[in-house]
């Protein structure tokens, strides 16, 4: 950096193309299925508008906190940690990781399933032999990763380029191709598809998966040329992205009747391109989908392994878990990460559409972590701390921070009861860390209500494993 501190600040453009980067990942390939699965035309609209509106506000709710709270640097689950004490704030460093390794799997099964089409003993990413070579995958990543190798600049240059031009392809020949009697067609959906609410419901899930990684957003600002460009560069990258992932729901529609484009296999932005233009666009939207997800799964499982590190050093996990190795890598927090994409990657063996799996699990894992930031914000407005000096920024930031917990209340409804177990059996084995950590400190392992949280998170788990041995569970 030069002497007057501009060499690494950023412009509006790069700051907005950063954040934009940072939203698109391999989700938006397989939305044209995912949503076909639920809903028509109407019902996607609907559901984009909502996602829009509450994913917006969780945008607000971290950009405020950077702002307001920049001594928390140590990611999402220093809020819930500052709001609502040690065991909540352990809670949600573990289900942040947790979410960010699942949605590992769903990279590796979106690889496998694109490869399928070609060797067809690759299924659609849930084969013993697509389980095999994805395994070898993973282990590749970890001890390359362990030798050093970091996210470089020229990477992130790589995978941008990779996922937003075959996108961009996309948009428009499927505009050209758009046969306007199939989008009449597919407005309300179709037969089975239960009524227009029902249909919004089973896509919310989908929405979080599209827009996670929004919260890094904020972690720009100390790059900003100017404060004010960060909440610029947040609102006009949100809503271009919202823009381009409704586009491709939308546009789906006029390309195949929803039925069809329900047993699409993945990624089913290929297949919707296929069917417009032939073999050539699921070739192509299948080459940039591969290099766009290893890019994106280093970038994920660098970060994974760092939520843990940072949480370790902050004494939020045990302390072996910050260990360093010679290329200062942390690896035992590396060991760790790869070790649950491997158990969750054996776990979808079992599951009949294992990419949906994957993809409504790490939805759902990132929530506890999202509603309890958005319950922090919402905290330091009623107490009115930090807002001293701007008490007429309480009544905005009241109405951002009550809607963005509401939406997280309401993505935990909309997922369903499901996916709440499964979470508790994720979340209750976790407190074995919890308790290593409070040995080591000497404390107590509960105060206050923390031991009836616990207790739920116990309760849920067992219900889990009874359901899943039942069969009233399914994966």
């Amino acid at each position: 950096m030069s002497a007057d501190g501009q060499a690494q600040k950023l412009p509006l453009p790069t700051l907005t193309a950063m954040v934009v980067g940072g939203m698109v990942g391999a989700g938006v390939f397989s939305i044209p299925r995912n949503f076909a699965q639920a809903t028509g035309v109407y019902g996607a609209l609907i559901a984009w508008a909502i996602a829009g509106a509450g994913m917006l506000m969780l945008a607000f709710v971290f950009q405020t906190l950077a702002n307001r709270k920049p001594d928390l640097d140590a990611g999402v689950y220093a809020y819930a940690r500052a709001g609502f004490g040690p065991y909540l704030g352990f809670l949600s460093a573990f289900g942040y990781w947790a979410s960010a390794c699942v949605g590992n799997v769903s990279y590796w099964v979106l690889i496998k399933s694109t490869l399928g089409a070609v060797f067809p003993a690759l299924g659609e990413g849930n084969t013993v032999l697509s389980v095999a070579i994805s395994s070898v995958g993973i282990w590749a990543f970890h001890f390359l990763v362990m030798r050093g190798v970091k996210e470089a600049a020229g990477i992130n240059k790589i995978v941008t380029i990779a996922k937003v031009i075959p996108l961009l392809v996309f948009l428009v020949l499927t505009v050209f191709a758009l046969d306007t009697q199939v989008f009449r067609d597919n407005l309300f959906g179709g037969e089975g598809y239960g009524n227009l609410f029902q249909q919004v419901m089973s896509t919310m899930l989908v929405t979080v998966f599209v827009f996670l990684g929004i919260e890094g957003a904020s972690n720009y600002s100390r790059f900003a040329q100017k404060r004010s460009d960060v909440g610029v560069a947040t609102v006009t990258g949100f809503l271009g992205v919202l823009a381009l992932f409704a586009s491709v729901s939308i546009l789906s529609y006029g390309i195949l009747p929803s039925a069809e484009i329900a047993q699409l296999r993945q990624p089913s932005v290929g297949s919707v391109l296929e069917a417009a233009v032939g073999r050539w666009g699921a070739v192509f939207i299948g080459a940039g989908l591969i290099v766009s997800v290893l890019g994106a799964y280093l970038a994920w499982t660098l970060m994974a392994a760092e939520v843990l590190s940072i949480a370790a050093k902050k004494q939020d996990m045990p302390a072996f878990l910050a260990k360093e190795n010679e290329n200062q890598v942390p690896s035992n927090a590396l060991l760790m990460t790869s070790a649950l994409i491997q158990l969750v990657l054996i776990a979808t063996l079992f599951s009949d559409d294992a990419f949906t799996f994957a993809l409504s699990l790490c939805s759902h894992l990132s929530l506890l972590p999202y509603f309890l930031a958005a319950a922090f914000a919402w905290k330091l407005v009623r107490s009115r701390e930090t807002y001293e000096n701007t008490p007429g920024e309480i009544g905005k930031d009241t109405f951002v921070a009550g809607l963005a917990a509401v939406y997280t209340v309401f993505l935990v409804f909309a997922a369903g009861l499901k996916f709440l177990l499964l979470g508790f059996l994720i979340y209750a084995p976790g407190t074995i860390l919890y308790r290593m950590v409070r040995r080591e400190q000497n404390l107590p392992l509960f105060a206050g209500a923390e031991s009836i949280l616990f207790g739920v998170a116990v309760v849920g788990a067992v219900a889990a494993l009874l359901g899943l041995v039942t069969g009233y569970i399914s994966i």
